[in-house]
């Protein structure tokens, strides 16, 4: 069990640290459970059994050594929102009713924790927390301005329906509650400018109460909260508990669930961060069912983490969970201690608090940078704020959470997928838009996963690009960025791979992770493809440039000079070379076998020429011994000497360029042309031999 390993691993010297941390976050936390359950239309005694209850299980059970759990503005605003429509506020139902609510929330949250769902925190957008936590405080602003005006108007979880209420009864403000309620307002401003340090809340709530107190105040007409019960949390009522609740308020507890474990969850990684200790998003799960399900148990309500006790909790020195356990038997101790002057407690100090702490919850500073970065995670701030603001608030939070979901589908579904050509110094590779760019070899990147929602995606970007460039026959694709691919991905690879070779082209892949390789090979792709068509990501374009490309095209065909290993590569424009009266009309050329040149050089009496018309380098390296050398960009001009009583049959690496050079002879005048179908590479491949200077 988690809270006896806290325990059991607990030492001394931390004692003192979390003592004091807790009896600092204890005098925040104390005015803020009061407020924070008013808020939600919950005697004030509500929240300060949640802040007792739920603090201490959602330490005992959690993974944070200094998430602070308990009431907190969204969790509150969300109670209203989901209890108004069902029951009356201040009724023993409704009060019943929001435990029950808290069970719920917590036997959700649990239950994710236990299945070890707590990755579905992930999926939720900070946009989404944001725009939420931004409507809420405007909402809470707005249901305060009935109390700070000492109206006597009911509430709702409507803006404009409350809007409208206070302003048509403007005319019945209560001017000492106005003015107290402002001058509460001033006093927390002012400390908080000049004595950030101090609780400023705590202080103003206080001196409020000493002037209702001292000028009897609530003789001329203003609210008091009334004197706290002095009890241990009791157990709640469990016999006003109705099952048609339960049907009832499951939207505004799944809406309080999943927005409560993202609030928490983002909150203990963030302090983590800084503290460097490891959180378990499922251990944080379970602690916040533990704390809820408590609190609803004990006559509390739903709960969550707040960022400004749990920040307080750290910066104050806490070392372990044992500091928030102190803070919640210190608020305990607090209330049953001083219970009896809240009687003086006027309802518009309250409010004043309130409304400057909800203004608070507006992170102008946060919304101008996700205004500023990015129009996706705008989008759905905007829309979450804006629904929060109009739609019940439930149905506001899942919408926002259901926004965020289908923009994380959206953006791994359509992966980035881009051609790139290497850089001016060859050390890495940049897209490619006017930049120069192989004409036999496309290369293009791919940036994300390759399943079933993106394969579709990544094969249409594709085959546009290739669409564009119909002579790059051969495909390379990088693939270092992929980092998933499942049977949709590697069927989406094999339509590429037929598209390339039914052109005379092939497909290579370079940078294939490890696991994504495991997946092909569980799928048998790397025997379709061919297990040498896979490179480490330095070595692709080397092997492809001196082995898959032909250099008759590099030479005599390509103008630029896109890899490193161009560089070096002779470039001739045999064209230059022909006389201007030369047409290069087509013509027929008929195309010898290997096995039928070898029949006919071994032939006795068989009179042929066999031309080269590679380059001297590549004719040193291996060549048909009875053949010349004419390269290519020479042939209009020493092949005016090659006799024209006899057969001409001409060789290069695959025969595109013989083939070329066969044309020109045609147009020459010759008309014994042949073209060695597959060049020296076929030659090669039928084991005939070679000579090599």
């Amino acid at each position: 069990m988690r809270p006896f390993e806290i325990l059991r691993g607990y030492r001394r010297e931390y004692l003192r640290a979390d003592l004091v941390a807790g009896l600092t976050v204890a005098v925040v936390l104390l005015p803020q459970a009061i407020a924070y359950a008013l808020i939600a239309e919950l005697p004030a005694e509500a929240g300060l059994y949640a802040a007792v209850i739920a603090g201490i299980a959602g330490a005992l059970w959690g993974s944070s050594k200094h998430l602070q759990t308990g009431p907190t503005n969204a969790a509150s605003l969300l109670v209203l929102t989901t209890l108004l429509p069902i029951l009356p506020p201040g009724t023993p139902e409704y009060i019943a009713a929001a435990s029950l609510m808290a069970i719920m929330v917590g036997a959700i949250r649990f239950s994710m924790g236990m299945l070890h769902l707590g990755i579905l925190a992930n999926f939720v957008s900070d946009s989404v927390i944001i725009g939420f936590t931004a409507g809420a405080g405007i909402l809470i602003s707005a249901n305060q301005l009935r109390h700070l005006f000492g109206l006597s108007v009911p509430g709702s979880p409507y803006l404009f329906n409350t809007l409208q209420a206070v302003v048509l009864n403007l005319s019945h403000t209560h001017a000492l509650s106005l003015i107290l309620g402002l001058g509460t307002v001033m006093v927390v401003l002012l400390l908080k400018r000049f004595k950030p340090h101090w609780p400023s809340a705590l202080i103003s709530m206080a001196l409020a109460s000493v002037i209702v107190g001292v000028f009897h105040l609530e003789a001329q007409g203003v609210k008091v909260l009334g004197e706290l019960p002095r009890s241990l949390p009791p157990l709640s009522d469990f016999s006003l508990f109705r099952t048609e609740w339960v049907g009832q308020m499951a939207v505004g507890a799944f809406a309080v669930a999943a927005i409560g474990l993202v609030e928490a969850t983002s909150i203990a990684r963030s302090i983590a961060a800084q503290s460097g200790q490891y959180v378990s998003s499922n251990q944080e799960f379970v602690g916040q069912g533990m704390a809820n399900m408590a609190a609803g148990l004990f006559s509390g309500y739903t709960c969550s983490g707040s960022f400004i006790r749990s920040s307080l909790n750290y910066a104050s020195g806490a070392k372990t969970q044992m500091a928030s356990v102190f803070s919640g038997l210190i608020v305990l101790a607090a209330a049953l201690a001083f219970a009896p002057l809240t009687a003086y407690l006027p309802r518009t100090a309250l409010a004043g608090v309130l409304i400057v702490t909800a203004y608070g919850m507006i992170d102008r500073k946060e919304m101008r940078r996700i205004w500023n970065a990015s129009r996706g995670d705008s989008l759905i701030m905007l829309a979450t704020l804006g629904s929060t603001l109009v739609l019940p608030l439930q149905y506001a939070v899942l919408a926002g959470v259901i926004v965020s979901f289908v923009r994380y589908v959206i953006k791994t579904s359509t992966p980035l997928v881009y051609p790139v050509v290497p850089s001016d110094n060859f050390r890495h590779f940049v897209q490619h838009e006017d930049q120069p760019f192989c004409p036999q070899l496309g290369i293009i990147t791919i940036s994300g996963s390759l399943y079933f929602g993106a394969a579709h995606h990544v094969e249409k970007v594709i085959r546009a690009e290739l669409d564009k460039y119909p002579e790059q026959t051969h495909l390379l694709l990088r693939m270092h960025l992929v980092d998933h691919c499942d049977v949709s991905g590697i069927h989406m690879l094999e339509s590429l791979v037929r598209m390339r070779r039914k052109v005379g082209g092939d497909v290579f892949l370079s940078g294939v992770r490890p696991l994504v390789r495991q997946q092909m090979e569980l799928l048998g792709f790397d025997k379709f493809l061919s297990s040498d068509h896979f490179f480490a990501r330095e070595d692709a374009i080397a092997y492809l440039f001196h082995h898959v490309l032909s250099p008759e095209i590099c030479i005599y065909e390509c103008p630029v000079r896109v890899f490193a290993e161009c560089q070096a590569l002779p470039k001739y424009d045999y064209r230059s070379n022909l006389p201007v009266s030369f047409s290069f009309d087509e013509h027929h050329i008929d195309s010898l076998l290997p096995s039928e040149l070898q029949s006919k050089l071994t032939e006795n009496g068989q009179v042929l020429v066999l031309a080269d018309v590679r380059e001297e380098k590549e004719y040193q390296e291996g060549h048909i011994s009875q053949a010349c050398l004419i390269p290519m960009r020479h042939i209009a001009v020493k092949g005016k000497n090659l006799p024209r009583d006899c057969p001409i049959v001409l060789v290069c690496r695959t025969g595109r360029r013989s083939m070329l050079a066969a044309h020109i002879l045609k147009d020459m005048g010759y008309s014994q042309v042949y073209n060695l179908e597959g060049g020296m590479l076929a030659w090669k491949a039928a084991g005939y031999p070679v000579a090599v200077e």
